[in-house]
This record gives structure tokens, sequence and C-alpha cells, in this order.
């Protein structure tokens, strides 16, 4: 099993920035896939990026120039910088896991306010 713990959601008003975090802990392999969708009101869950343990990464074309994932994988964390930010980025922020299997983080609301 993977636990993962986010933070770093808020409100923010447009044009402005936020850190997402997310740490794993549990069954952790050295090979794996982490990343960030988000799901907003009335609409379905959305990839937003995500990053493989050997660096490749994968946007979603509406946050490609504005976004940036990274990651810590010796504390096997990943991370979202999310700049100038847009009232429809507004929507909760998951953070995913893969390897084997597909575990997910709890949610973290971001809010943009135009």
């Amino acid at each position: 099993q993977v636990q993962l713990v986010e933070s770093g959601g808020g409100l923010v008003q447009a044009g402005g920035s936020l850190r997402l975090s997310c740490a794993a802990s549990g069954s952790i392999g050295t090979i794996n896939t982490m990343g960030w969708y988000r799901q907003a009101p009335g609409k379905q869950l959305e990839l937003v990026a995500t990053m493989t343990s050997s660096g490749s990464t994968n946007y979603a074309d509406s946050v490609k120039g504005r976004f940036t994932i990274f990651r810590d994988n010796a504390k096997n964390t990943v991370f979202l910088q999310m700049n100038s930010l847009k009232p429809e980025d507004t929507a909760v922020y998951y953070c995913h896991y893969r390897l084997y299997a597909n575990y997910w983080g709890q949610g973290t609301q971001v809010t943009v306010s135009s």
C-alpha cells in the first residue's frame, strides 16, 4: 500500500501562484510515476501533469508554460508549481502515484478568484 499526503492548496487571485506538494509513503518502488489530476465542479477528472522517476514529464495543454512538476525522489515527494493561475484552474487537485496499481491522495482545493 502507498499513502499520499497532499498540501499547499488555497485561495489565490488570478495571476497568482501556488505550490502543491505530495509526500508518498509505504510500499514505494524506485521506478514509478507521480503526478497531479484535477476535478472542477461538474467536470470530469483530468490530467494536469505527471513525472516519472526518471524525469519524463507530461502536461495538459491547458497548463503548459504555467505549471511545472518536479520531484524529490529521495523524499518520495512530488511538487506542482502553479504560476499565472486562472479562474478556470479552480478545482480539487489530486496527487496520483502509479506502480502496478493506482493510488490517490485525499485532494486539495485550489480556488482562483477573478
